[in-house]
């Protein structure tokens, strides 16, 4: 634990000269979207928005560095790390810019499902599962998933602060990672998908591909459930204001969330796993309940989570060095990341 705020305020005995591994992130995410923006820009729109996005988001990056290197404190160091987390905010929307490059793929994965299951579960699982009280438990859970990161990085920045730096670089490049995938297979999943096709097809098994339909049309199904719900009617106003027909394969709500339970694991937190446990399996149960992903999205972010854990932390670990590890700590304080 930070023994007080004046130890918080202490000036870092060596401070970092360098940029950190999750600002390195951010600008090679900007270059590497950058460039598909000038190949593919002319299928793109809003370039003036997204130009001034990045333009942005590296300006966060040096105003951060310039702030820590006038003030090298630990508390300057982790609100750089804080900062380029708290952008996925504007980087979310920003995805449906590019995803629009290619024509949607929801054709194959419906197919695909259909002669898994014989059925879409995404269609049938709100009409066996009627239960008010489960409807509300999975928007919840749903709801909860930005949330549970905010969890799970403050729990850190409190309790295992030498571990601060790698979790929120984890997320964040956990998050760039699924969205490097879903510029390239624009997958809207199954609330887009089956609106555009219409139900009557969806559930006779007769699926189309829908070329770029999703360009100029973001409808979707009425979410299922209890509409009475105060997470049901909460979720609906963030939804109508943020969601956007990309980013469904793989889930990277399972995904994401998924390696946040590896986090907790990690931090050898009964408290924290036992908050985040049971919003973990609402979240996974929801993102088919209301019709958001496939079950093999769904499958696919599971198997995904481990591999881009570990992926990230051997990055995160080659990245850095004992001599340049995170100058938060006291001295008998020992980390469990």
């Amino acid at each position: 634990m930070l023994k007080s705020l004046k130890d918080f305020l202490l000036k870092s005995e060596a401070p970092r000269q360098e940029l950190l591994p999750i600002e390195w992130l951010t600008v090679g995410y900007v270059a590497f979207t950058s460039i598909v923006m000038l190949i593919f820009g002319s299928r793109m729109t809003d370039i003036a928005q997204m130009i001034l996005l990045r333009a942005g988001a590296l300006a966060v990056v040096g105003c951060g560095f310039y702030l820590y290197r006038r003030f090298p404190v630990k508390l300057t160091l982790m609100l750089r790390v804080a900062v380029q987390v708290g952008l996925l905010a504007f980087w979310y929307p920003d995805l449906y810019g590019i995803c629009r490059i290619f024509p949607n793929a929801d054709y194959p994965f419906a197919v695909l499902e259909q002669h898994i299951f014989g059925c879409q579960p995404a269609l049938l699982f709100s009409e066996v599962c009627t239960s008010k009280f489960l409807s509300e438990c999975f928007y919840m859970g749903y709801f909860f998933y930005f949330p549970m990161i905010a969890l799970v990085l403050i729990y850190y920045f409190i309790a295992r602060p030498a571990g601060f730096e790698k979790c929120a670089t984890i997320i964040l490049g956990a998050f760039f990672t699924y969205y490097l995938v879903f510029m390239f297979l624009p997958v809207a999943g199954p609330q887009y998908y089956f609106n555009a096709i219409g139900l009557d097809a969806a559930y006779a098994g007769d699926f189309r591909p829908v070329g770029d339909w999703f360009n100029s049309n973001i409808d979707m199904l009425e979410p299922p459930g209890w509409k009475e719900g105060f997470f049901y009617k909460t979720l609906a106003v963030v939804r109508d204001s943020g969601e956007r027909p990309v980013a469904s394969f793989p889930s990277s709500h399972v995904g994401v969330s998924t390696i946040l339970m590896v986090m907790a694991v990690k931090a050898r937190s009964k408290g924290l796993l036992a908050v985040l446990t049971p919003l973990w399996v609402f979240l996974c149960c929801a993102t088919i309940f209301i019709r958001a992903h496939y079950v093999i999205d769904v499958i696919a972010g599971f198997i995904t989570a481990p591999l881009v854990y570990l992926l990230l932390n051997r990055i995160f670990k080659k990245s850095t060095t004992s001599g340049t590890s995170y100058h938060v700590i006291s001295k008998d304080t020992k980390s469990t990341s």
